[in-house]
């Protein structure tokens, strides 16, 4: 099993058709070709929604479609998925097919209408799916399996004795992009354009999507990412070429982790900010200098994102603070931006160790994000708000919601007596880290470090190894960042030493020189001025009297 893992092999992926109405979907698109009819992809304003659109627009005009058009709602305007109002806009266009990627599985009312004006529809999507779908040609969701056969899955695998090996599809959670790439696959069988092989020049987006969508990276996400980083390396993506300059990420070293900490934010914070046409328009670049000022201002943009979420944090601590008795934080203010409370929501997350829901007031309406942890579900606990909210919904760890300013303290309220009910216990136990093996300092090289990066891609389901020492001495204490919020401790043991570093670290990591500490940590290697070390990142740390 050692050899698959290390080098998954992409030609042992699963059957496009085992998915959900597949086979109904490629006939009407190879109908649609055979027409030359007008396809409008309905996308998504995150990074899955963006490279899923990306994904389709390429694949289609290689496939020969001739009058594709890509539609990415507006976080302000439109918000999150399919509504009434873009339907009716994409069939005033003359759009006579429309494909949705990452969004559509719960859109029955909107559906509904684009039938009503004559335009069909086809959902691609990896949401949680309703128990009846809406009226569209075909709903391709994986998720549709679980729900099905709950008890043939485990993790989203397919167990080894169900049944139904080889008759449905074997692993559930592919990101929205990876549902649209099935698609494309499952399109070579039936028309020309795309020969077999060449659709792998598609991972450097997959792969892109898929990791900061934030699924597990198992089974066939596993060979995805692995692939897709090497098409990354060598990509002709003129956009992702100049993304990656901007960023810092040197193509011949790109991981999971350059893409979900440089590639990621950049892309995500024209969404956030104003709108993610900027995003899209940067991957489809065709001119180096247009590709280049595109990612410049993702850059611009991503670090005007940063400096408006910390001034949303520091205004949210100061209401924490007055909130420190309730399990569920529910925290909220007129100006806030929506679409950066997501991250906001993390932050508080990570400091409190409680679930967090950050709303941002605007005429009478709050909107915000939620995110959690452990046993409680974000999402559930919105859904036992369902007569005091506008409308919400997302997953067990990440969730959205939308409620009437004057309902914010019963909606605080509810969600704290759902978690009561659900006689949740120990939930802050689970976001300490747990080591996977023992170190001492002097076995911490850089041929370690090779070797824990044989183990790439890591993410969700497949996270990088976690060391533990104990018994180091802090040696030196240095302070950074403007307000003091990071610390890098020089740490000895036995005549070895090493730095180790941690963003906004809480007040117990800034040790005195002198301290002796048991430390939990990451390895990684530190390039300055031509020289290489080894150095951790620091993920917890106790004080030993």
């Amino acid at each position: 099993m050692v050899a698959p893992f290390l080098t998954p092999n992409y030609d042992a992926k699963h059957d496009p058709f085992l998915l959900p109405d597949m086979d109904k979907v490629v006939e009407r698109l190879v109908e649609a070709y055979e027409k030359q009819q007008r396809i409008t992809i309905y996308g998504d304003y995150d990074i899955d929604g963006l490279t899923a659109t990306s994904v389709l627009l390429d694949a289609l005009a290689q496939f020969g479609f001739e009058h594709v058009k890509a539609f990415i709602p507006n976080r302000f305007t439109e918000g999150y998925g399919l509504t009434v109002d873009a339907i009716e806009r994409i069939a005033a266009d003359g759009a006579e097919l429309v494909i949705t990627v990452d969004c559509g599985s719960l859109s029955h009312v909107e559906i509904a209408r684009a039938k009503e004006l004559g335009v069909d529809v086809i959902v691609t999507d990896h949401h949680n799916v309703a128990p009846e779908q809406p009226p569209a040609i075909g709903v391709v969701n994986p998720k549709r399996l679980l729900q099905d056969y709950p008890d043939d899955y485990e993790k989203y695998i397919l167990k080894k004795d169900s049944q139904y090996q080889g008759k449905i599809y074997p692993f559930l959670d592919l990101a929205g992009v990876g549902v649209a790439f099935k698609l494309v696959q499952a399109l070579q069988t039936r028309l020309d354009g795309m020969p077999e092989g060449q659709e792998k020049w598609l991972l450097d987006l997959v792969a892109l999507g898929t990791v900061c969508d934030i699924v597990t990276l198992v089974d066939e996400n596993r060979a995805i990412v692995y692939w897709g980083l090497k098409v990354l390396a060598q990509t002709r993506r003129l956009g992702l070429k100049a993304l990656m300059a901007v960023s810092g990420v040197t193509p011949a070293t790109v991981n999971a982790r350059s893409l979900g900490f440089g590639l990621g934010p950049r892309m995500n914070a024209s969404g956030r900010l104003e709108t993610a046409q900027y995003a899209l328009d940067m991957l489809r670049a065709t001119d180096p200098m247009e590709a280049l000022r595109l990612a410049r201002q993702l850059d611009d943009m991503n670090q005007t994102r940063r400096r408006d979420q910390d001034g949303i944090f520091k205004e949210a601590i100061v209401q924490a603070e007055e909130l420190l008795n309730d399990s569920v934080l529910v925290v909220s203010a007129p100006g806030w931006n929506h679409g950066i409370v997501g991250i906001v929501a993390a932050k508080l997350l990570e400091r409190y160790q409680k679930p967090v829901y950050v709303l941002a007031e605007h005429d009478g309406e709050a909107k915000g994000s939620a995110r959690s942890f452990g046993d409680f579900s974000a999402a559930d606990a919105i859904r036992a708000s369902d007569d005091i909210i506008t409308k919400g919904g997302g997953h067990k760890l990440a969730a959205g919601v939308t409620l009437p300013v004057e309902n914010i303290a019963a909606f605080r309220k509810r969600v704290n007596q759902f978690y009561k009910d659900s006689k949740i216990k120990d939930q802050e136990k689970l976001l300490l880290p747990s080591a996977d093996t023992d170190a001492l300092l002097h076995e911490l090289t850089e041929e370690l470090v090779n070797q824990i990066a044989q183990l790439e891609p890591f993410g969700s389901g497949n996270p990088q190894p976690i060391l533990q020492t104990t018994n180091v001495r802090v040696m030196n204490r240095r302070v950074m960042g403007q307000e003091g919020q990071h610390v890098k401790l020089t740490l000895e043991q036995d005549g070895k030493k090493i730095d180790m570093l941690a963003f906004n670290a809480p007040e117990h990591f800034f040790q005195e020189p002198g301290a002796v500490v048991k430390v939990w940590y990451q390895l990684d290697i530190n390039e300055w001025n031509g020289r290489r070390s080894v150095e951790g990142r620091l993920l917890h740390l106790e004080s030993i009297e």
